[in-house]
């Protein structure tokens, strides 16, 4: 399924606050786990050299806050990213270890997490970010070298 613009959007807000820091790392979708032993999927994922893991969870409709879906929250410090107007609706809903960040223009913290013991072994959590980051390299290096328009992939001239 692809992103809505809004989701696109949160993403790349949440990028441009925290993840493009010095001393971060941050991917996308990343798989907590391996196919065998899952324990879902992070929409955003930071980690920094302060050893601390950032999980984010970004909703965007009401719907979709209200899903069944896992939402994984197995970092030292978890949030949802909410547009405003769906965090009024919601914000009783929000466990309170559970931070909240909106977003208009810029993101904002509504409400900070509190501070979490990691819910799965932190060698899971390197290996799942490294994996994830292998993805997006993957993707880069066949946009630089490949013509995305050709399924086929051949080498540009």
């Amino acid at each position: 399924m692809s992103k809505s613009e809004l989701t696109k959007t949160a993403e790349y807000l949440i990028y441009q606050e925290w993840g493009s820091k010095l001393g971060t790392f941050c991917c996308d979708e990343v798989m907590i786990g391996n196919q065998l032993d899952h324990h879902g999927i992070v929409d955003y994922l930071i980690y920094d050299t302060k050893g601390i893991w950032r999980c984010y969870e970004i909703k965007v409709t009401l719907a979709d806050f209200r899903s069944t879906a896992l939402k994984t929250f197995v970092g030292n410090y978890n949030y949802y990213v909410l547009p405003f107007e769906l965090y009024q609706k919601v914000k009783h809903e929000i466990p309170n270890q559970i931070g909240v960040i909106c977003f208009d223009r810029i993101p904002y913290v509504q409400k900070r997490p509190k501070k979490q013991e990691l819910a799965v072994d932190k060698e899971v959590m390197y290996y799942s970010l490294i994996k994830s980051l292998a993805r997006e390299r993957n993707k880069l290096m066949k946009w630089i070298y490949f013509d995305l328009e050709d399924s086929r992939y051949k080498r540009r001239d």
